[in-house]
């Protein structure tokens, strides 16, 4: 299988290929920062993660393989930034590099999940718990992740594929 077919934006493809289920990893995509998340193998709740500072994709191939062998991951939610009107700018068009990256190096099932509003409902949680403005810009991406994962599996779980 090539790495192209690992690749999904429908969450009943993904679905499919994951078969039985199983742990599942988002990520939020930055320039300077992955943010993380990982779900249950039942897919009821996301939590975030940790934040990875963002190096040269062998250095992040690392980090995210000793996680994805941590966890006994199944399946990966990146995030996709679309622009407001569903276009696709640069950041998407790198997200979707990463994706190509990550299919061939980790041989899992990936998702690309529109991001558009993930950061300000993160942010907005993190307001509503009343976060310092620090603490929230040290985790806003890890939230943002899981604000990713969360829609892609209760889409998954919820059957509305």
């Amino acid at each position: 299988m090539d790495s192209f077919s690992l690749i999904f934006e429908a969450a009943r493809a993904f679905g499919d290929a994951l078969g039985d289920g199983g742990a599942l990893v988002g990520l939020d995509l930055g320039t300077k920062t992955i943010g993380t998340a990982t779900c249950d193998a039942g897919w009821r709740f996301a939590t975030n993660g940790t934040t990875i500072s963002r190096g040269k994709w062998g250095r992040d191939r690392e980090t995210l393989l000793a996680l994805i062998t941590a966890r006994s991951i199944k399946g990966i939610v990146i995030g996709l930034p679309r622009n407001m009107d569903g276009s696709e700018g640069p950041r998407a068009q790198a997200s979707r590099g990463y994706a190509r990256n990550c299919a061939e190096a980790f041989a899992l099932p990936i998702l690309l999940w529109d991001e558009r509003w993930s950061t300000q409902a993160a942010e907005a949680a993190m307001i509503g718990q009343d976060m310092s403005r620090a603490r929230r810009a040290a985790a806003i991406d890890s939230h943002a992740a899981a604000v990713i994962l969360q829609g892609a599996i209760d889409r998954l779980a919820g059957g509305v594929l």
